[in-house]
């Protein structure tokens, strides 16, 4: 459960790693699917990076796990785990890295798949761990999701 990875502020350097990352995941990621999807999503990254709201880990294979948030929504947006480095505690690590950035009297928001969806049985049971409670039912990308509250 420790601190075994060092999380890192992206900086546009990692913009490549990240994408090339993303290109392994995003089949899991509804609003993904396109060409014009995935530029629009390299910008946000971008922009992400100079706000210092883009966390990611790296390893000698490039980046393998990454998580975006938003100060101002309170939220985390968006987090993936390269598949070859699954079950390894970065998702965590990535986690405990943004809640530290924040107030600790702040709810933090995330939205995420519903439950039964097999895509949410992993970033469920890790939220649940941190404990983010449900909240509202949600659609985003015309795909079901669930909005998750942690209460601090």
């Amino acid at each position: 459960m420790g601190n075994k990875f060092v999380v890192y502020f992206a900086e546009l350097q990692d913009i490549n790693p990240w994408m090339n990352m993303i290109g392994i995941v995003k089949d899991e990621f509804p609003g993904l699917e396109t060409t014009e999807q995935l530029n629009s999503y390299k910008q946000t990254v971008i922009k992400n990076i100079n706000r210092k709201t883009a966390l990611c880990i790296k390893s000698e294979d490039g980046i393998i796990g990454a998580l975006i948030f938003s100060y101002n929504l309170r939220c985390l947006s968006w987090m993936a785990v390269h598949p070859n480095h699954r079950r390894e505690g970065i998702a965590s690590a990535l986690v405990r890295k943004m809640l530290e950035l924040f107030p600790t009297d702040v709810d933090i928001s995330v939205t995420t798949f519903r439950e039964g969806d097999t895509k949410g049985i992993a970033p469920r049971r890790l939220y649940n761990k941190f404990g983010f409670v449900e909240d509202a039912l949600v659609e985003e990308f015309d795909y079901p999701n669930q909005i998750l509250i942690l209460k601090r």
